[in-house]
């Protein structure tokens, strides 16, 4: 058995960490680097690389709309010409920091909408085809099933879905929304054992009890919450003691 285990990392905000990535670069095997437009700059990047390169960590990255204010979690109808330029230009940014790009997974409020906005969706794949071409290579995507799933298989480019170990689901499957009663888990030992049956069972427990079939190749934790080191170390060792191979599929 193997997994990947993925953060959000490098989110500066005003050259300020919101997260311990010292500590989360030591126990994930992928990073979702921000890339400049949520959050992130040229250092944060730069430290993200280096970073990845001494923990032997894959890089992605995690471009968002250009919305800092936000921290990139408020949905934007963005024309697809300028959301495909805004990604492209993110995509760019952290190439230019160093980073040999492994995949890319949109942040935040993008995130959700390429699940079911089919031109936005398309918007991201192109730039991402567009940088998949330069380099020579398929860069996968990482995600929930959705327009964005099918937006990439019909570019040519890998899906690979992921499940969230430190958010609630809604019994349809859905992440529960940020700032309601389930949204996130902070117990290391719950998340623990979460991570333990989705690698074994393919399953995950919805806020009402539902349990929601899973195929996942990678699990997420979010490296701005407030227990994601004492999470993602408490999900490593049950992983590492349960023999599943923690490892970056790209």
């Amino acid at each position: 058995m193997q997994v990947d285990l993925n953060a959000d990392l490098g989110e500066t905000v005003g050259g300020m960490p919101t997260a311990d990535d010292e500590a989360m670069f030591a126990v994930v095997s992928s990073a979702n680097v921000a890339c400049g437009a949520h959050a992130g700059d040229a250092a944060s990047m730069r430290a993200s690389v280096e970073r990845a390169r001494r923990f032997g960590v894959a890089v992605g990255a995690h471009p968002s709309y250009d919305d800092r204010d936000n921290f990139g979690r408020v949905r934007r109808d963005p024309a697809p010409a300028d959301l495909r330029a805004s990604i492209a230009a993110q995509l760019d940014a952290l190439a230019a920091a160093g980073a040999e790009l492994r995949y890319v997974k949109p942040h935040g409020a993008l995130y959700h909408a390429v699940i079911d906005d089919a031109g936005q969706a398309a918007a991201v794949v192109a730039a991402v085809a567009d940088h998949s071409a330069r380099l020579g290579r398929p860069l996968p995507v990482l995600g929930l099933s959705g327009a964005i799933a099918e937006a990439a298989v019909s570019a040519g480019l890998p899906f690979v879905r992921e499940a969230f170990l430190d958010r609630g689901y809604t019994r349809d499957g859905a992440l529960v929304p940020r700032g309601t009663p389930g949204a996130l888990l902070d117990d290391p030992a719950r998340v623990a054992e979460r991570a333990l049956r989705l690698v074994r069972e393919g399953v995950v427990d919805a806020v009402d009890g539902t349990s929601l079939p899973v195929d996942a190749a990678s699990l997420c934790l979010h490296g701005d919450s407030p227990a994601a080191v004492e999470m993602a170390r408490a999900v490593r060792i049950a992983l590492d003691d349960a023999g599943v191979a923690v490892r970056a599929p790209w």
